[in-house]
């Protein structure tokens, strides 16, 4: 029993140390969740208190303040749903990048760092989740992987 201890234990030593990547599509999922949650959170405590915002809502980028906040709750609450399910990740990500940009560059464009920062932070995961994808524990992963293993006519 205590060698098999050891052996574990040295395997374990070995992928801790190890510079190959540990359970990457059990991160990916776990990235989504959070990253998804927290955006479905603001965009909709943006949906219920819609009338209160909507009237001090500005114009930031010059297509009307409505519009914009139609976006900002797109981007926000539906995005972030599709994101943490990881349907269409890739496209749903770009919304929530601009939508962050946005916040970073103009909305908190003159505030110090530390106003805006959490902004670089989900723009910059907007950016990490477009790389890596959904994942295998995604939608994405049934639909497509579905469509190109079926049998072709």
């Amino acid at each position: 029993m205590f060698l098999h201890q050891q052996a574990i234990a040295f395997c374990m030593k070995n992928k801790i140390l190890s510079h190959q990547s540990l359970y990457t599509d059990a991160a990916i999922l776990i990235l989504r969740l959070v990253f998804g949650v927290l955006f479905i959170y603001h965009g909709y405590a943006k949906i219920v208190a819609y009338h209160e915002i909507l009237p001090q809502f500005p114009d930031m980028i010059g297509i009307g303040s409505k519009l914009s906040f139609h976006l900002l709750i797109f981007a926000e609450f539906f995005c972030g749903f599709f994101v943490a399910i990881g349907i269409l990740t890739r496209l749903s990500v770009i919304p929530i990048f601009i939508a962050m940009a946005v916040a970073y560059f103009i909305a908190h464009g003159k505030d110090p760092f530390d106003m805006k920062e959490l902004s670089l932070l989900f723009m910059i995961l907007s950016g990490v989740i477009f790389l890596l994808g959904g994942g295998k524990y995604s939608l994405d992963r049934l639909i497509f992987t579905r469509k190109s293993n079926s049998p072709k006519h």
